[in-house]
């Protein structure tokens, strides 16, 4: 190759990856900070693949999205406090709920450019150590003071002190430009699209868009059971807290429970269909991947899981969507992602074997397969669909969601007999989507 000439890209392959179980916010890990379950998650991932030595791997990837600002170089602090080798680098990446899936791909370009030969990617989340921040308007007089240029005019700047400036700014669930929560946000599409129902009773719209997401939320806790109760995740999931499995779990969902849960967002329309039970709860955990190129995972005698081949990212107008009633709405970004990211592949939704759709909303799942089909593609059997659960049933730590995908996607397509290949498709907050494809040689 000429100095000229481009490098050619080489495959990426997924070794495997490991989580903490996800928990509850407010639960078992009300106390443990980002870098904590970020820690425990590569530990796990480094006895595992045993990483321990000098430069076992090029860098580390991580991310959160709820920071401290002790979290300001959260991914080197994690490797510094963990067994692998303190002179891996390592970088902070946030795509909010895209983060865990964008730190992958950020890792992936690397070793596929030849730059590096392995790498860890993942994030971290809790939203019970949230930050608080200190209140706007007591910063402002405290910079004031700061600047003042004499004792007397630090006084007076302090003077405009009042009891209404102790109060804390709490993190919001909640759009900068619209206000609006994400679950509103979602409660927007689900309305406007008249969801489709697979096998409700007839009755009015809003009754048969309940009913179908909670079918899906309802499958999503099952599927997530058997797939522990199988041994599925004995390798992917590492003890932490006392915890061993996904505290948001409920193998005993049904359809039937979960219709009797209130709504909890649209409130302000008729026939509000999302709950508790068919939304994310906000929830507290950690996950981590580890990728290599093929020549590196040989040299370990290490048979990848899977191969990264594909990834696009798409962001929508959804203020003038949700607000304005357009056409997209905050969580609708894969629509456009994952139809222009198989027209570049060169594939259709037949083409794939498992199909992963991370769960913020029952209604967001169903949305965004709805989308699809508007676009050309052909529906996604269930069968196919988040075969070992998802968001609804494990949790939703925002940056850590991703690289659980990614881990979960490659070990169930290397289950399969024969070649196979997965898609992945996660939505994030500011309308924006992060989407891939995993393949089985």
């Amino acid at each position: 190759m000429s100095p000229l000439e481009p490098p050619r890209a080489r495959r990426v392959a997924v070794i495997g990856g490991t989580r903490i179980p996800f928990a509850r916010s407010d639960g078992p890990y009300a106390t443990a900070s980002n870098q904590e379950m970020l820690t425990a998650a590569l530990d796990g991932l480094v006895e595992r693949y045993g990483l321990h030595g000098p430069g076992a791997v090029g860098e580390f990837v991580a991310g959160a999205v709820l920071k401290h600002s002790r979290d300001f170089n959260l991914a080197r602090e994690t490797v510094l406090g963990s067994t692998l080798d303190p002179r891996t680098p390592a970088y902070d990446i946030q795509q909010a709920c895209g983060t865990g899936l964008q730190a992958v791909i950020a890792a992936a370009n690397k070793i596929a450019l030849g730059q590096t030969e392995a790498a860890v990617a993942g994030g971290a989340d809790t939203a019970s150590d949230a930050p608080l921040g200190v209140n706007d308007g007591l910063r402002r007089l405290l910079l004031q003071a700061r600047r003042a240029k004499s004792a007397g005019a630090r006084l007076k700047a302090l003077a405009k002190l009042r009891p209404g400036h102790l109060v804390p700014d709490i993190p919001r669930n909640a759009e900068p430009r619209t206000g609006l929560s994400m679950g509103e946000h979602a409660a927007v599409t689900a309305r406007v699209r008249a969801l489709p129902e697979r096998s409700a009773p007839s009755g009015r719209g809003g009754r048969r868009s309940r009913a179908a997401q909670d079918e899906l939320a309802a499958t999503s806790h099952q599927r997530l059971a058997a797939a522990y109760e199988r041994g599925f995740f004995q390798d992917l999931v590492v003890p932490f807290r006392g915890l061993a499995r996904d505290q948001n779990l409920r193998p005993d969902s049904t359809p039937e429970k979960l219709a009797a849960l209130k709504p909890v967002f649209g409130l302000a329309h008729p026939d509000p269909t999302m709950t508790a039970g068919n939304s994310t709860p906000l929830t507290d955990g950690a996950a981590v991947v580890l990728l290599a190129s093929e020549e590196w995972a040989r040299q370990r005698d290490l048979e990848p899981l899977a191969y990264l081949t594909a990834y696009e990212t798409a962001a929508v107008d959804f203020v003038r969507g949700d607000v304005a009633g357009g056409e997209d709405g905050l969580l609708m970004a894969p629509a456009h992602a994952v139809p222009r990211m198989l027209e570049r592949a060169g594939l259709g939704m037949a083409d794939f074997a498992l199909v992963e759709i991370h769960e913020a909303f029952a209604s967001q799942v169903l949305a965004t397969l709805a989308a699809w089909e508007e676009r050309g593609l052909a529906p996604v059997d269930r069968a196919r669909l988040n075969v070992a659960g998802s968001s609804l049933a494990t949790g939703h730590p925002f940056a850590a969601t991703g690289a659980r995908i990614v881990a979960t996607l490659a070990k169930l397509l290397a289950e399969r007999e024969g070649p196979a290949r997965g898609l992945i498709s996660v939505c994030a907050a500011g309308g924006q989507g992060v989407t891939a494809i995993l393949e089985r040689t």
